[in-house]
């Protein structure tokens, strides 16, 4: 399988430490997510997964790299569908930068062009979420429901 990337960059008028409390803090997580809950405590050498409430464990894998506030990379891998853990483990890394009164993040998600595909149809609805919770207090309405497989 060929490898592949996704990049998604925002710009978000939050200071880097908000980012980051809203990237490892299992409520934060949780409404922008559209309910799915993360567990992990953010270290390098830590577990990492991801739960929906309608199908168990999504996503797993480990947390590679934490530097608060401006990057964290991990080691994930899908759980749920098949044709994707069958795909193996990606890296997932975000990048956060001080911007005068924004912060822009960076999300690079490389892996196996299936993954690819899958994943760069959630992560702009889950980053526009999570500048949306940020900048008005509200994180966006779900627009679909998952199905378990």
């Amino acid at each position: 399988m060929s490898e592949s990337k996704f990049v998604y960059v925002t710009y978000i008028r939050a200071t880097p430490e908000k980012i980051w409390e809203a990237l490892t803090t299992p409520e934060f997580l949780q409404k922008y997510w559209f309910g799915v809950h993360q567990e992990s405590d953010w270290k390098p050498g830590s577990s990492w997964t991801m739960r929906m409430p309608e199908i168990g464990v999504t996503d797993a894998g480990e947390i590679l790299e934490a530097e608060p506030p401006r990057k964290m990379v991990i080691k994930w891998r899908n759980e749920f569908k098949p044709e994707l853990k069958a795909a193996g483990y990606t890296r997932c890394t975000y990048e956060i930068e001080a911007l005068g009164e924004v912060t822009k993040l960076t999300v690079t998600h490389e892996a196996p062009e299936v993954m690819v595909a899958a994943v760069s149809l959630g992560w702009p609805m889950i980053l526009s979420s999570l500048k949306s919770l940020l900048e008005t207090g509200q994180p966006l309405p779900r627009t679909d429901k998952p199905k378990k497989v």
